[in-house]
């Protein structure tokens, strides 16, 4: 019995510093775009127009070369990120006070988000449709990837039963 209730005390505590982990990390890629603005902007703009890949005729009508488009794409790539920050943030939160329904719930918004931003935006539209994985130099596959499972191990985490409120049927 003391095992098990160790083991429900455990696995909300995992989610909450997990959980925080996925929040300080989205904090800290956002703070930096925010704060070093430039940097990543190059990025966006050469995966956006395409300028480092081969250069197949039968691709290069999918770049997006102007600047004012491809500036707009970055800052909603922050402006996400922020969310995404925040959201998790406060599920971190809801952990903490043992709302481990509500924590389940808003960390898995926040999650979702990450896994959509780094999954389907910077995976999919930037590897496949913007043929990323063909640069040398702005190839951002390997880090997108990392990101993407961390926040799926946590998602995980956080939808493990844990123990007497499962039980009762206050899962969510």
């Amino acid at each position: 019995m003391a095992t098990t209730a160790r083991a429900s005390r455990a696995l909300p505590l995992t989610a909450t510093l997990l959980t925080a982990s996925v929040a300080l990390y989205m904090a800290l890629v956002a703070l930096g775009n925010i704060t070093d603005f430039g940097t990543n902007q190059q990025f966006v703009r050469h995966v956006l127009a395409m300028d480092t890949t081969f250069r197949d005729e039968d691709l290069m009508w999918r770049a997006i070369t102007n600047e004012g488009l491809q500036d707009a794409a970055y800052v909603a790539i922050i402006v996400w990120e922020t969310v995404a920050a925040l959201v998790l943030g406060y599920g971190t939160w809801l952990w903490a006070r043992r709302d481990q329904p509500r924590a389940r719930r808003f960390s898995t918004y926040g999650l979702l988000m990450v896994m959509l931003l780094f999954g389907a935006g910077f995976i999919a539209i930037g590897g496949e449709w913007f043929a990323m994985w063909q640069s040398e130099d702005w190839n951002g596959l390997d880090a997108a990837t990392r990101v993407f499972v961390f926040s799926g191990v946590v998602l995980l985490v956080n939808h493990l039963p844990s123990g007497a409120s499962e039980q009762a049927g206050d899962a969510t």
